[in-house]
């Protein structure tokens, strides 16, 4: 079993009830992305059951031979064209960000009969380089999602900038979360998932303090 994967379940669970909240509130996702499958064994083999994945296609040619043992969440970016792929493959899409790729999410899901649950992401430090629409169009977006999609929204996701404190914008996600009826909230990486615990994560996406360096 991985040292890695106890060390990082404890300090979930420490984070979690430290912020008044059950010890199993917050679900780990590990980030296998651009990990070698010698880094990934031993969380596997730990009982780890939650993967995140950047690239569709990448996560297919890993995860085929186990798909029916994991729970797999697309974190990347996610090109219209990839959309059918990820709507077959994918439990969840935590990168919904724009009205063309919900439209064709929702035209997929029709289509398939099969619905992966749903995170729009927020681009809470409104950096160009990042996707994600912003705080202010949020609300507009997840009404459009579910109104003139038909598209269940569980949750929002969100990176913060790597030069800012995370907190307030962990704090920003939850505010728009509340505001909009949504109780799942993806924050927190390697570096921050403590402090996102305590502002209300639901779920924390590690990979390199689980697998170490690519």
């Amino acid at each position: 079993m991985s040292e890695a994967l106890n060390a990082i379940r404890s300090r979930i669970a420490a984070a979690a009830l430290a912020a008044g909240r059950p010890a199993d509130a917050v679900q780990l996702v590990a980030v296998s992305k651009l990990q070698p499958w010698d880094h990934i064994a031993p969380v596997f083999d730990g009982g780890q059951r939650v993967f995140g994945e950047n690239r569709v296609q990448e996560a297919k040619e890993r995860w085929t031979p186990l798909r029916e043992q994991i729970e797999l969440r697309l974190i990347g970016p996610l090109q219209t064209n990839k959309a059918r792929d990820a709507v077959a493959f994918f439990d969840v899409i935590e990168t919904l960000d724009r009205e063309k790729l919900a439209r064709v999410l929702a035209d997929e899901v029709q289509t398939q009969g099969r619905a992966p649950r749903l995170y729009v992401q927020v681009n809470t430090g409104q950096e160009p380089q990042k996707a994600g629409v912003t705080p202010g169009e949020a609300d507009a977006f997840v009404a459009a999602c579910r109104e003139t999609y038909g598209l269940a929204v569980e949750g929002l996701m969100c990176i913060p900038p790597a030069d800012e404190d995370p907190a307030p914008h962990f704090r920003m996600l939850g505010a728009i979360a509340a505001h909009n009826g949504i109780a799942k909230l993806s924050m927190g990486m390697s570096d921050d998932f403590e402090t996102a615990i305590a502002c209300g994560a639901t779920s924390v996406r590690v990979g390199s303090a689980l697998f170490g360096a690519r």
